[in-house]
Formats: C-alpha cells, sequence, structure tokens
C-alpha cells in the first residue's frame, strides 16, 4: 500500500511549502498485508523459468543455432544426403544432457536456499511466541530476535533487553565493519516489554519504499492515543545484520525478501555467466560457418558449370528428370553435407569434461576444511576454465582475509616488551620476563605496569556482565573489538573490571577491589583518534587515561629533559617508537598507552568549559574537541598495546602466490581506512617499498584535482613514481571519493590510474559501490575478474565479476549461495587458479582445438571428393560411419585431453605461480592458435585423400586384379583419418595415463571392430548392404596394410618436426619446468624458477611499518579553514587502527552511563 504524506518545511521568513514523498504504510500485526514474501532465491532458474531461460542460453551458442538450421533443413525431402534425422537426434541429445546438468547444479542452489528461508524465528502470533520459519515472515509482524541470530529481515527495533532498549548490532555481513553499531528504540516503544503489552500494539508505520541506502531511513509510527513519532536509521535492524551483546530485541518487520536493504544491494537474479574461451570459441564457429556457406556455395557453383558443360555428354545420369537439380537444392545439400566442419558432439564433451572438473574440484582434499567439515563446491562447470585465465581479484576483508578475531598479543611497557598472551617476553638484556613478576618483585619497571593496567581497566566503554550460572566468569560486552581484547588482556594479567554503574567502575586487582569514580569520557573520533577518560582514583587523586595512535599522543606528552628524572621518559619514548616498528612489522595494530594527573583546581576550571560546550547549539562537536584538547596535554607515556586482527591460515603467502602470478589485488571493505590499511600490511598486499597514494575527498573538484595532477606528473615523466615504481604503486581511497571519482567525468581516468598500481584498496564502500567497481574494471580492462567474499555485502559484486568465489563462513551461506565456485578458507584460492584453472583452461583449450581439428580432417575429404563426383553431393563414406565418427570413434580422445592431460604436476604448479601466466594470457587458445590447427587439419585431410587416390587409382587393390568401388576407397580413407587423428592426440599429449592410452588405442580398435561387425549386418539385418563383407575385402589388401603405415606418418611428420625442433629451440619457461621435472630433481627445477624471479620478485616477505614512504598524500578540507582545502600528510604510522562507532544512535558516554551490572537485566523468561 502506498500513500502520499504532506510535510511542511518551515524556515524564518519562508512560506510554508508542501513535499509530496511516496510513503508505505504498514499495519501492525495485521496480517493479509501484500507484500514481497521473505523468501529469497539465488538460482537461477524455477519451474517456469528453466525452460525459456535454458533455450536462451543455450541458443546464444552459434553452434546449436546452427545445428537447428541444418536439422531443420535436413526435414526437406530428397535435400539431405546424410538423412532427416542425424543432426537432430545428436542435437536434442546433447541439449538433453546440458539440461540435466543445469538441473543438477540449480536444485544445489535451491537447497542452500532453503537452508536460509528455514532458519527459525520467534513471531508473535495470536497472544503467543511461535517459532516459525524465515520465509513465514510478514511485513507488519512482530518478531523477537534472541543474541547471535541474524535479523530475518528489516525490522524496526521495539525494545530489548538492555538498559533504554539499547542493543548492539554487527554489520560485517552489510559493510565490512568489525566494531559493534547501537541501536535504541524510541522511548515510547521501550516499555513495552511483556507479552501482553506486545499483543495490544496497533498502529500504522509509514515508510520510505523500498531502496538500496543501507544507512539512510525515514519513517513515522502512528500508535492509538499518541502523537506520531519520528523514526530514523538509529531504530533500523537490518536483515544480515547480528544481534550481539543483546539478549534479545523485539522489532516489527518493515521490508522482506528481496525488498530488504540488504537484497536491495545485490542482484534481482543470478546472471548467466559465460567463460572467456567459450565466447572465443563462439566467434570462431561463426568464422567457420562462413567458411562452410562459402565452400558450398564454390562447390554449387562447380556443379552448376559441370551440369553445362559435360552434362549432356553424361545423359544416362537424368539430371534433367531430378526436381532438385539445380543451385538452390545443390547448396542446401553441400550445407547439410559440411555442416560436420563444426563438430556437433562438441558442446556435449565439453558439458561432460566440465562436469567431471567440477567433480575433481569438489573432491579435491586439499582443499578440505577438516576444521567445519567443508569441501570445496563447484556450484556451477560453466567457469572452469576461467578460473585459469583471472588477472583481477576483488577480495572482502572482513571473514574473507581475516578471521574476525581480535587477540592481545603483546605490550610495552616502560620500554619492556611483555606478551599478553604467553605473558613470557624477553627483555631488553636478553632474559625471559613477566609482567606479573615484575609486579610482584617491585621492579623498578612496576609502578608504569601498575598504571599500564589500570588504564587498560578504566579506559574504554565495555560493559561487563556475570554469567547466568556461573557468576565467578564474566563476559564482556563492547562495540569495538579492539577495547574487548584489550580489558580481556588485562583480565588474564590480574586486573579485571568486575561492575561498572552509571558513576563508577570496579576493579578488582592484587586481591583488593579498587572503586574508580567516572567523571567524563572523551570519545573516540577518527579526527581524534584517541579516547580519554577522566577518573577520580581510590585514593581521590584525579587522573586521565588516553590511548590512541602515536601520532596524536607523543604531540600531547609532557616535555622531557636531558637528566633528572625525565630522562628515563625519554628513553621510555625512543625505545616504545622502536618497540612500535616491531609490532607493524609483524602487522599487529597498535595503540600508545599514556596518563596524567590533573590537579583540581585545573580540573574544576577545565569542567565548566567543557560543560559549555556540550550545551552549545551551534558547532558543538568542534568545542568538545577543543576542550578535551585543553585537557589532554602534559601526558606521561605508559607504552603501547598490539593487538593481531588475526589473519586466516596462509593469507599472505596465498596474496604473495596471486601476485606472483601477475594476479592484481584490489581489498574493497566497507570498514575503516586505518583497518584496511594494516590489513593490507599484515596479509602483505602492501609493503615499505610501496608508493602508497591516499585519497580522501568531500568534493568532485577536489577529487579530479588530485586525479589530474598525478597523472599529469605522470604523463610528463616527473612523476615521484616512475616507470619501474608504478607497478609497485598501492592506491587507497574511501567511499566517498570514490562516489566522486567514479562519476561519468572522471571514471576513465579514475580507472587508468587505479590500473597503473600494483594495488588498491577500497575502504568504506558499500555493496553497490563493489559491484560497479567490479563491473568498471571488467569493461575498461576486457580481462577475467574475480570476486571473493563471505558476507551478503558480497553478493552484488560476486554476481557482476566473471568468476565468483563465495567462503562458507560466519556470516551466513548467502555469498557462498550466490557464487560460482565455495571454498572454506580464502588460501584454497590459491589452489584453485594456480592447479585447478590453470590445468581446466589448458585441457579444455585442447579440448576445443582438437576437436574441431578431427572433424575438419575427415569431413573436408567429402570437398576433396566432390571434384572426382562431378559436384554431385555424393559422399564417400557410408551414411552410419559418418554419424558415429564423433559420437563412438572419436569421442574418447578428446575426453582424454580434456581430463587427463596436463603441462607439469599439480605440486609444481602449486609451488611456482609463474607457471599460471601462459594460461592468464590466453597463449593456448586465440584466433591464431585456431587457426594454426585448422590449417595442418586442412593440410592432413588432403594427404589422407590424395595418398590412398593415388595408389588405389594407379594400382591393383588385390592379387587378383578386381576393384571394389568407391566405397573400398572411403572405407580406408576413414580407417586412416581416425589411426592419424588418433595419433594427433597422442603426440598432443604431454602427461600420459593408462586412461590416456585406453582413450586413443580403444578408438582405433573399436573401428576396427565395428567394421568387422558392421560389414556382416546384412542381410541378417536389413541395414547396410552396401557395407556386406566390406571388412573381409578391405583387411585383405596389401595396399591398404601398406598405406594404413604411410598415410599417418606422413601426414604428421611435419607435426613432429615441428614440435620437436620448438621444444628444442624456442623452449617456454614452462616447457623447461616441465623438462626439469621429468629429469632432474624438483629442487634444481626451483633454482631455475628463482634465477628467473630474482630480479622482479618483491620483498613480500617484510610486512613494513606504515606509511613510512608516503609522498602523495591527499586530505579532506579541513571544515574550521574556511573552504580552503589543506593538503597534509595522512599519518598513520606504526599499524595504528581503532574499530568503534561514531556519531551513533547513543554516545559512547552516554551508553556506558545507561548500565548498572550490579542490578539484574531483564529476564527473557519474565516476557
Amino acid at each position: 500500500m502506498r500513500v502520499t504524506e504532506e510535510e511542511d518545511d518551515r524556515t524564518s521568513g519562508a512560506t510554508e511549502a508542501a513535499e509530496c514523498v511516496e510513503l508505505r504504510a504498514i499495519r501492525v500485526q495485521v496480517t493479509g498485508q501484500r507484500f514481497c514474501s521473505n523468501r529469497v532465491s539465488t538460482a537461477k532458474y524455477n519451474a517456469l523459468s528453466f525452460l525459456p531461460c535454458f533455450l536462451f542460453e543455450q541458443f546464444r551458442r552459434y553452434s546449436n543455432c546452427f545445428f537447428l538450421f541444418i536439422a531443420l533443413l535436413q526435414q526437406i525431402p530428397d535435400v539431405s544426403p546424410t538423412g532427416r534425422y542425424t543432426t537432430l537426434v545428436p542435437l536434442l541429445f546433447i541439449l538433453a544432457v546440458s539440461a540435466t546438468k543445469e538441473i543438477v547444479e540449480d536444485v544445489k542452489r535451491h537447497k542452500a536456499d532453503q537452508e536460509t528461508n528455514k532458519r527459525q524465528v520467534e513471531v508473535l502470533r495470536d497472544g503467543q511466541w511461535l517459532w516459525l520459519t524465515w520465509q513465514q515472515i510478514n511485513v507488519g509482524d512482530v518478531v523477537r530476535v534472541r543474541a547471535g541470530a541474524f535479523f530475518p529481515a528489516d525490522l524496526l527495533l521495539i525494545s530489548s533487553s538492555e538498559p533504554h532498549s539499547l542493543c548492539y548490532i554487527e554489520t560485517a555481513n552489510l559493510d565490512g565493519e568489525t566494531n559493534l553499531k547501537i541501536r535504541q528504540a524510541l522511548p515510547t516503544t521501550a516499555k513495552l516489554l511483556s507479552v501482553t503489552a506486545l499483543r495490544d500494539l496497533q498502529g500504522t508505520l509509514h515508510c520510505e519504499l523500498p531502496n538500496r541506502h543501507l544507512y539512510e531511513f525515514t519513517g513515522t509510527l502512528r500508535l492509538a492515543n499518541h502523537e506520531p513519532l519520528a523514526l530514523g536509521p538509529d531504530q533500523l535492524l537490518q536483515r544480515g545484520a547480528r544481534l550481539q551483546n543483546t539478549k534479545w530485541a523485539t522489532g516489527i518487520v518493515l521490508y522482506t525478501g528481496h525488498e530488504t536493504k540488504l537484497l536491495q544491494n545485490s542482484s534481482a537474479a543470478a546472471p548467466l555467466k559465460r567463460s572467456t574461451v567459450d565466447q572465443a570459441a563462439n566467434m570462431q564457429i561463426l568464422l567457420l560457418f562462413f567458411l562452410l556457406v562459402l565452400l558450398s556455395l564454390l562447390a554449387s557453383s562447380c556443379n552448376e558449370i559441370w551440369a553445362s558443360n559435360f552434362g549432356f555428354q553424361h545423359w544416362y545420369l537424368g539430371l534433367e528428370d531430378l526436381p532438385t537439380s539445380n543451385f538452390g537444392y545443390n547448396l542446401l545439400t553441400y550445407i547439410i553435407l559440411f555442416n560436420n566442419l563444426i563438430p556437433i558432439s562438441l558442446q556435449v564433451t565439453i558439458e561432460m569434461v566440465r562436469f567431471i572438473q567440477a567433480t575433481f574440484i569438489n573432491n579435491d582434499l586439499e582443499m578440505y576444511h577438516a576444521e567445519t567439515d567443508t569441501p570445496a563446491c563447484a556450484r556451477t562447470s560453466n567457469l572452469n576454465e576461467e578460473l585459469g585465465q583471472v588477472k583481477y581479484v576483488f577480495s572482502d576483508k572482513t571473514g574473507t582475509l581475516t578471521q574476525n578475531v581480535m587477540e592481545f598479543q603483546q605490550c610495552s611497557v616502560g620500554g619492556t616488551i611483555y606478551s599478553a598472551k604467553s605473558d613470557v617476553v624477553v627483555n631488553s638484556s636478553g632474559m625471559a620476563s613477566s609482567m606479573v613478576q615484575d609486579l610482584t618483585a617491585k621492579h623498578s619497571n612496576a609502578p608504569y605496569i601498575r598504571e599500564f593496567l589500570t588504564l587498560l581497566a578504566v579506559c574504554h566503554t565495555v560493559i561487563p556482565e556475570k554469567d547466568e550460572t556461573n557468576p565467578e566468569i564474566l563476559h564482556y560486552h563492547a562495540a569495538s573489538p579492539d577495547e574487548r581484547a584489550l580489558i580481556q588482556g588485562a583480565a588474564r594479567l590480574g586486573w579485571v573490571l568486575s561492575s561498572r554503574t552509571p558513576e563508577t567502575l570496579t576493579i578488582t586487582a592484587e586481591g583488593m577491589e579498587h572503586r574508580y569514580q567516572l567523571l567524563h569520557i572523551l570519545e573516540f573520533t577518527s579526527d581524534r583518534k584517541r579516547m580519554s577518560v577522566i577518573v577520580r582514583t581510590p585514593s581521590g587523586k584525579i587522573k586521565l587515561f588516553c590511548k590512541g595512535a602515536d601520532t596524536v599522543i607523543y604531540e600531547r606528552l609532557g616535555s622531557a629533559a636531558p637528566t633528572g628524572p625525565q630522562q628515563h621518559q625519554q628513553y621510555i619514548r625512543q625505545v616504545t617508537t622502536n618497540h612500535l616498528e616491531a609490532f607493524a612489522r609483524e602487522g599487529l595494530r597498535t595503540l600508545c598507552c599514556a596518563v596524567a594527573e590533573i590537579p583540581h583546581d585545573i580540573y574544576e576550571e577545565w569542567k565548566h568549559t567543557y560543560h559549555r560546550a556540550s550545551v552549545s547549539m551551534q558547532n558543538r562537536e568542534e568545542k568538545l574537541a577543543d576542550a578535551a584538547n585543553l585537557i589532554e596535554n602534559n601526558l606521561v607515556l605508559l607504552g603501547a598495546t598490539a593487538i593481531e586482527d588475526k589473519l586466516q591460515d596462509q593469507v599472505p603467502e596465498t596474496i604473495g602466490a596471486l601476485l606472483e602470478a601477475d594476479i592484481r589485488m584490489w581489498m574493497l571493505t566497507g570498514d575503516k581506512q586505518e583497518t584496511a590499511i594494516n590489513i593490507g600490511h599484515a596479509c602483505r598486499l602492501l609493503n615499505s617499498n610501496m608508493e602508497l597514494l591516499v585519497m580522501n575527498e568531500e568534493s568532485l573538484d577536489g577529487t579530479r584535482e588530485v586525479i589530474g595532477r598525478w597523472l599529469s606528473t605522470r604523463s610528463e615523466g616527473s612523476s615521484p613514481l616512475s616507470t619501474t615504481m608504478a607497478s609497485s604503486a598501492a592506491l587507497v581511497v574511501d567511499g566517498q571519493t570514490l562516489k566522486y571519482a567514479m562519476s561519468c567525468d572522471l571514471k576513465k581516468d579514475f580507472l587508468q590510474l587505479c590500473l597503473q598500481c600494483r594495488a588498491v584498496i577500497c575502504c568504506r564502500v558499500t555493496p553497490s559501490q563493489k559491484a560497479e567497481i567490479v563491473e568498471a574494471v571488467t569493461i575498461e580492462t576486457q580481462a577475467v575478474t574475480l570476486a571473493i567474499g563471505d558476507g551478503a555485502n558480497d553478493v552484488a559484486m560476486i554476481q557482476k565479476a566473471h568468476v565468483g568465489v563465495g567462503i562458507s563462513g560466519m556470516e551466513g551461506l548467502q555469498a557462498a549461495c550466490a557464487s560460482d565456485y565455495s571454498i572454506a578458507q580464502f588460501r584454497f584460492l590459491r589452489r584453485l587458479l594456480l592447479v585447478h584453472g590453470a590445468s581446466n583452461y589448458y585441457r579444455m583449450c585442447r579440448l576445443i582445438l582438437y576437436s574441431f581439428y578431427k572433424n575438419i580432417t575427415l569431413y573436408v575429404i567429402e570437398l576433396w571428393f566432390a571434384h572426382h563426383s562431378a559436384w554431385s553431393g555424393q559422399i564417400l563414406f557410408e551414411r552410419w560411419t559418418i554419424g558415429l565418427y564423433n559420437v563412438l570413434f572419436t569421442a574418447a580422445p578428446p575426453l582424454a585431453l580434456g581430463l587427463f592431460d596436463r603441462r607439469c604436476t599439480a605440486e609444481v604448479s602449486y609451488r611456482y605461480p609463474q607457471l599460471y601466466k601462459p594460461s592468464q594470457s590466453a597463449q593456448h587458445f586465440n584466433v591464431k592458435v585456431f587457426w594454426f590447427w585448422m590449417t595442418k587439419a586442412l593440410i592432413h585431410s588432403a594427404l589422407l585423400f590424395g595418398l590412398p587416390l593415388m595408389a588405389f587409382g594407379e594400382d591393383i587393390v588385390w592379387s587378383n586384379g578386381k576393384d571394389g568401388g568407391y566405397l573400398i576407397l572411403g572405407n580406408a580413407v576413414y580407417t586412416y583419418v581416425v589411426v592419424t587423428v588418433c595419433l594427433k592426440a597422442a603426440l598432443e599429449t604431454s602427461s600420459w595415463t593408462w586412461l590416456s592410452l585406453l582413450a586413443i588405442g580403444g578408438s582405433v580398435l573399436t573401428w576396427f571392430l565395428f567394421l568387422a561387425f558392421y560389414s556382416h549386418f546384412w542381410p541378417s539385418l536389413p541395414l547396410a548392404a552396401n557395407m556386406a563383407g566390406m571388412s573381409h575385402m578391405l583387411l585383405s589388401s596389401p595396399v591398404f596394410w601398406w598405406l594404413l603405415i604411410l598415410a599417418p606418418v606422413t601426414a604428421l611428420l611435419s607435426d613432429f618436426s615441428i614440435k620437436t625442433l620448438w621444444n628444442t629451440m624456442f623452449k617456454s619457461f614452462t616447457d623447461q619446468v616441465c623438462e626439469r621435472e621429468i629429469n632432474l630433481q624438483r629442487s634444481e627445477s626451483g633454482k631455475l624458477l628463482d634465477s628467473q624471479r630474482r630480479d622482479s620478485r618483491t620483498k613480500l616477505v617484510e610486512t613494513a611499518r606504515l606509511m613510512r614512504s608516503v609522498r602523495n598524500v591527499f586530505r579532506r578540507p579541513n571544515a574550521s579553514s574556511d573552504g580552503a582545502r589543506g593538503q597534509t600528510e595522512l599519518e598513520l604510522s606504526h599499524g595504528y587502527a581503532f574499530s568503534q562507532e561514531e556519531h551513533g544512535a547513543v554516545r559512547q558516554g552516554d551508553m556506558v552511563r545507561a548500565y548498572d551490572t550490579t542490578l539484574p537485566s531483564r529476564s527473557m523468561d519474565k516476557l
């Protein structure tokens, strides 16, 4: 239902203006409203759409269109020389096989969708909570979501278990951010806690129509006996987000299914993707079709010429009496005769090979994740060879590269590094030390340790909660995963946050309880890069504890004299700086910690200043920041923390291998810029040798200026990035700047800048921006792109890329359901591309080339024979042997090439990523390679027809002087063709197995067995009368046996010579590695590779401290500079990163003051 609401916009001195906005009206808890179902589908087909969509997909292939055309032509009487059904039946068989494969693959997608649709949630129906599946939820329902569960639809928050109906949500599945966000219900609905109160909830909710804006929402809630209540994004719980640190939350369903904001940012339907090889083969089929038409025109014209010049001499043929003796009929006859130049069996062979290749992927134990019992899964097999041509990889961060788990690893306190994990360290003297031991032994560092641990236990916004079953166990709830890691680390070291009230924090340390009065919380923001708390200690002192980036902490430290008490502080600063660099080299997230004691008189004066700023009606945020700056000075440095944002296993090694394979890596994340850069260094996507360009602009003109300046200096040769360094540059851009950079007039220049960089990191991007980037790069470069992610926010880019890979991770299965291939860990991408992708591409190219080769070798012989049959369309071979050529006698060799052939072993391909480059650059299948094979096929067909024709035409076939007619020649030529094409397959085989030998040798043997049986069908069966006794006649001829050796050897002699010469004099790097693999030990093969890549390989083993070599960095304009856009260097040294929501529904200071953990929380049992 849609309504129009008029809102008056009143301004000072302005007249009233009515603005018409189209809204959705939802009646709360009223059934029968007509809205979108909550059932979602990522499958390609359903029962109604399968047939039209499948046929559309199949007949996008020119080969299928061509064979349908031939099948229709064959239905015309007296036109087809090969019968009416020799094309139609194979075509129907091919379509049936393809349909079966598509159905099997789509059923898997439907099953995965069912897992999501049949998840359960509590819904209030008829005054009681019922467990219903997600797909049964309707707009207007009241649902209750428990801690740790995903929201089943877009909900309006009504109430929650937390004070003031606050709730925490994790949106990593939507925007990739690791920090929790706070939502708060309206005060009017916050008291609706019991079933009775919720049952009586009635009213109408007006909200905007479904849209893709993740961070925007407006609406009004009209309840009985209440004024309309304004709604905003602070009350919106989006599908795909997860409830965290909150026992339960209730909400009204706003948007369902494909109308949710998450699904609005994804493609409407799964795209129908085709591989690059498939498209290239399609174009060659089109060219072959034109060649076929040209040959048919030539043969038909020659028939007309022969009939006009020699027809009267051969009056006994009765050409004048034949109704089909004209140019049009002859043209159709030759089109049907030559239609086999395009192999009808190619498509079914490709489908079979792809299906089995997908089975290889599914059953690869090297890509099986035992911890989660998750194997790799090829959800579609149409893109197997596309995995071997990937040039750009677009990866999500959270859950894809990282585990989304923060762990407090190390800290530097008073100039000494301590381990917060194992509590065993090595101090400056090289002796094992312990923070707890130094503290209890009253070491000289003990005062710093005590203040440091107090800071960790006090300076935060964490809420402690006692376990309901065991009160001795504490659970910490935090909006920031960094803070949770720090408070847990402090607890492990003996400083335990046991409770908090709106005014105090209680810490248990050294066997005693210490209560600190919380005076002020100076919140973290991206501009401040720090947070502070001001507390009154148990002894009555007022202290400020501050933690943040080293650049902002160091500039607020007090002066350090070269002598006296301050001398040790100077030493701590220098040593801590070295420690920060060491932490950064390990890819750890760092924060500096400092403390200051504030005199009471100074605090009282500052308190009034801060209060005036907090109640200011203009520029409140700026005034609060200025007030905080007044008190955050003269700090004493305590040390630094180092937190590990844990990467998934082998992520750095995998990215290093991809870069070595010349695959460009882009990171697209919704997380903050500092966090993304830190992870970029940790996973070795970035390193100290890279020029790092950071773009943060808030206007179109500013973005244009930045891009233009870099590109102009680059073109003039005066750029700080030389030509050799350009490939080592990395670009970091945020979502706001990206919006301007991807506008029509800047997109081309921006992409040019990106493509000149070795790595690109896009931060704070929405799902639709991810898809837009992938699509733009795909179109601009015409290269094969791959997108990989694990969350629902990655679905759009997964569907836009040539190949989509989903990770079956902690954020649900939606990305895996929408993907083409799913894996359990990012590290498996290396094997998927370098082993399966490269080998599948090589095998598929060989299969396609060989299939065209063998068909042209046989069927062009009909053209050579036409010259000797008066261009009449007479076939040289028996009808059914023509039809069985692709189905039986030469079906196995292409299968062997497509399934078992390989250039080198899987282990070698995995260890040496450079072997991926030939497939990536399409060296095995392109126009040049294709027509080279076709030329060889034409030469072979001419030799295989010409040699028997000369031998059978001039010599005696049998010793008795008899001649067996044209079928003797035809079957002899047919035999030589089968033997030659099978030997050609052997010549092209790089890796022999017993299955390859069986396929090639068995094909030749099958022809001879068939010939023996088929020659004896008649007269027992009314079939093949013209083949009666053919095997005896053919096999008893010495000429036949002599040519059985001569013809194939003559045809393949040039191929063998060229191959031998090429492999001897023009060895590729792949050939050299393969040769070493066979003849030498693998260690020598490794030395060969190392010698060739020594000059070009980047020092990927080093993770450098962040931003050391930043030269071209552009900051957003300072809002206080009257519009002047200052360009200052973005200081992010030493791996600083801190995740916390900014400008949320509730300020962090107000949020923590709402909690009193000494009181019991709202219990779900009471509802």
